[in-house]
């Protein structure tokens, strides 16, 4: 098993603006600081990933397309061509894999405090934090970096580094081992943690891993691995007596009745939106790319992803849409800035992201239920999600069935069509937030990017295509971390 120095680069233990040299001078006696249960969850604010993922599995996804204008930074640009970047900067994919492993870092920073402190017992549910958000961040990673579970082949897949030490020296050396030990240790860190989480440690729990949001965690580990017992077992915990509607976005709703877009933008990722179960800051800026890049949605994919009427329920969406020229989007993604200083006219972007939603919850347990054979459950969670998102929702006219399934999908087995309409809706969802991605990896679906018929005599003409069982799809590591002695991933 090769064995490389992961800490190849300090910039995977600081956040970002600060020097390394000023970080080690100063890192002992910050953790000597860090001895109250106040001080490390402090601590554990820093145990999220603050680097975006969205930009990168979003543009790969086949929710884009090639608009012939607009900005192509490289960060953008090569992950719509499938190209292994050399890009560092935020939103590219080392700027996310250095993130979680800095959120990682912290985790671990946390879990060796407590384990010293002479009163462990007043550290409960710092711990339970510790440990879920530890497991969260090397799930991300190796979803990303490596190839996608398989039961057939994950004990030989090659996997991420699991680091459960805090580093205490520049550089350390660390096996990669296997998808199958990364998702062992996952799941041994959420099942201990989250136990002992509690809601009430926190002012804004929204912002730290509470108990629904632990769950929702499960929910999609176990969906990945394919336990859909568990699948159901946790969406149920997430969301207490199937209050499912109540907890949706209203888009057919509330947030209909908003008519300033400027609201819309700032309403989506609140901790005041009962559809939010955790929520990051990030340091990006794809609220600007998203509705400004050469590669974003045409008037093509928002009709295919988007039709007029619904394809299920033969209403409308009521989710509010835009265009900025030739880039179509809804209103969910919004940048904060941050300046260094009160009379500066530099600072930095942020966009807060919503990493776990009961919208998730409702689909997962959806597909959970479809593979259990529970067709029943499965189509009432559908007509669940379609009443909070077709315009003037009536359950006599708009009610999803299984026949109207296999009529619009084409198909004879309802089990077939059931998961083509969980993925249709999800798609819909969750556009410019880059979940598409792992249904993509999930399903082994064909990605084929083209020209939008805004590209003079481009219509339609092919740029880049991923297939099915394409290496691409799992993306390169940082070639930093490939020079200290990681394999890269095969081509």
């Amino acid at each position: 098993m090769k064995q490389i120095f992961l800490y190849a680069s300090c910039c995977l233990l600081i956040t970002a603006g600060v020097g390394c040299n000023k970080y080690l001078d100063k890192e002992p006696d910050n953790r000597a600081k860090v001895n109250t249960p106040e001080k490390v969850s402090q601590l554990l604010g820093t145990a999220y990933p603050q680097s975006n993922y969205q930009a990168f599995a979003e543009t790969m996804s086949d929710n884009v397309a090639d608009l012939g204008s607009g900005g192509s930074d490289n960060v953008i640009h090569d992950p719509f061509y499938f190209i292994d970047t050399k890009e560092n900067q935020q939103d590219s994919p080392e700027s996310y894999w250095y993130g979680c492993y800095t959120a990682i870092a912290a985790a671990n920073q946390a879990l060796q405090t407590i384990g010293k402190a002479d009163n462990p017992n007043d550290y409960i549910a710092q711990k339970g934090e510790a440990l879920v958000a530890r497991a969260y961040a090397h799930f991300m990673l190796v979803n990303f970096f490596s190839k996608f579970y398989d039961v057939a082949t994950a004990a030989t897949d090659a996997g991420i580094p699991y680091v459960t030490q805090p580093e205490n020296v520049f550089i350390r050396q660390y096996e990669r081992k296997t998808v199958q030990y990364v998702y062992d240790m996952i799941e041994k860190d959420l099942l201990e943690g989250i136990p002992l989480i509690k809601d009430n440690v926190y002012d804004v729990p929204k912002y730290h891993f509470n108990k629904a949001a632990a769950y929702a965690f499960a929910c999609r580990y176990y969906l990945f691995k394919k336990d859909y017992a568990k699948v159901v077992q946790y969406a149920d915990l997430a969301v207490p007596g199937n209050n499912f509607v109540t907890n949706l976005r209203g888009w057919n709703t509330t947030y209909k009745n908003i008519t300033d877009v400027t609201e819309l933008f700032k309403i989506y990722a609140k901790a005041s939106e009962n559809a939010n179960l955790l929520i990051v800051e990030t340091q990006s800026l794809w609220a600007r790319y998203y509705y400004s890049s050469r590669y974003g949605v045409d008037a093509n994919k928002q009709n295919l992803i988007f039709p007029r009427p619904d394809r299920l329920t033969g209403g409308n969406f009521a989710f509010s849409q835009y265009s900025l020229g030739d880039n179509k989007l809804i209103p969910k993604i919004d940048e904060y800035f941050v300046k260094v200083s009160v009379n500066a006219e530099i600072g930095y972007p942020y966009v807060m992201v919503p990493l776990f939603s009961v919208e998730e919850v409702l689909f997962n347990r959806a597909e959970a239920y479809t593979y259990l054979n529970n067709t029943a459950g499965a189509v009432a969670d559908l007509n669940t999600y379609a009443s909070a998102r077709i315009t003037n929702y009536s359950a006599t006219t708009h009610s999803i069935t299984e026949a109207k399934i296999n009529t619009t999908f084409g198909t004879t087995a309802i089990k077939d069509g059931l998961i083509q309409a969980i993925l249709y809706y999800k798609r819909a969802e969750f556009i410019h937030e880059g979940l598409r991605w792992f249904d993509i990896l999930r399903y082994k679906l064909p990605v084929v990017h083209t020209a939008s018929p805004t590209v003079p005599g481009g219509t339609g003409t092919v740029i880049a295509t991923l297939a099915a069982d394409d290496l691409r799809k799992v993306i390169q590591i940082p070639p930093s971390t490939s020079l200290a002695g990681l394999a890269p991933n095969p081509r």
